[in-house]
């Protein structure tokens, strides 16, 4: 696991091993070149995504914004709220992420610590607040 992945600022002050441990419970996904990974207008699915190796490239109304790679994250407002997506985000390359679903975070909040269940909950709210 990368270490830029620990200091992604959706796990500020959480513990690494704590962070460590969402991480290896996530399921990986990996998309082909030019895979459209998820489009523009489309329902929250309730996840975000880490990209764990390679690029993604992010559009609007089929124009190219930005382009995100190895450890950073996307969709990680959709964790927490139901609205369409606002951009299409495509594989560059062969890409694969860490998935983190809203199902999966429930899981881990209902079947592990309360150290644990405490930090998830704290996080989310301070992500709410923004």
């Amino acid at each position: 696991m990368s270490k830029d992945i620990y200091s992604l600022w959706i796990f500020k002050w959480i513990e690494e091993a704590i962070i460590k441990h969402i991480l290896e419970n996530c399921p990986t996904h990996s998309y082909s070149a030019w895979e459209i990974i998820l489009k523009e207008w489309e329902n929250s699915n309730w996840e975000w995504y880490i990209i764990k190796s390679w690029t993604v490239e992010i559009s609007i109304k089929d124009e190219n914004i930005t382009q995100l790679s190895t450890s950073e994250i996307f969709w990680e407002i959709a964790l927490l709220n139901e609205e369409e997506r606002t951009a299409t985000v495509k594989a560059i390359s062969d890409v694969e992420t860490i998935v983190l679903s809203l199902d999966k975070l429930i899981e881990m909040i209902n079947n592990d610590s309360n150290n644990i269940n405490k930090t998830i909950m704290n996080r989310i709210e301070d992500n709410l607040e923004r």
